[in-house]
């Protein structure tokens, strides 16, 4: 027979909320609060994995058309970064959206993706550029220009 857990998840949560507001140790659906844990922990991974592709696209975008090509139409490359960042912005907004507690962790986990979105910047753009135009850790800037309402907004781009 199905548990509650597997049939009605929001109900299953309701309950176990009330059996431990009211102390009920005993009641409590156990392994499925584990599971629970254990997912919160690869959920913030996950958010963190998702803000740092989106900062990188962001970041490749910003440099290809400022510093590169700042006169040429928009280059092939960047709509397809465009897609990148389109899904990633989807994707974070889904996940925020069924697990509303990982909006309180955005803060502490933004500034640490800028910090890896940017490095994979600079290894991903040197790929492509020539041996003179080499980014480094310079070429970008130290703290994130933009704020994560700035980056989640739709059609947003720097």
């Amino acid at each position: 027979m199905k548990n509650l857990y597997e049939t009605d998840y929001y109900r299953w949560v309701e309950q176990q909320k009330e059996y431990l507001t009211n102390r009920q140790f005993d009641q409590l659906d156990i392994d499925n609060l584990i599971g629970e844990i254990d997912d919160m922990s690869s959920e913030l991974d996950t958010l963190e994995s998702r803000l740092t592709t989106l900062l990188l696209h962001l970041l490749k975008y910003e440099y290809q058309i400022r510093v590169l090509n700042p006169v040429l139409p928009e280059p092939y490359n960047c709509r397809d970064w465009k897609g990148t960042i389109d899904r990633t912005r989807l994707a974070i907004n889904k996940l925020i959206k069924r697990r509303p507690h990982l909006q309180s962790e955005v803060k502490s986990l933004f500034d640490e993706a800028y910090v890896d979105g940017k490095v994979l910047a600079i290894k991903a753009m040197n790929n492509y550029v020539q041996p003179h135009q080499q980014l480094n850790e310079h070429s970008f800037p130290e703290i994130c220009p933009w704020t994560f309402d700035q980056i989640m907004e739709e059609d947003w781009l720097p």
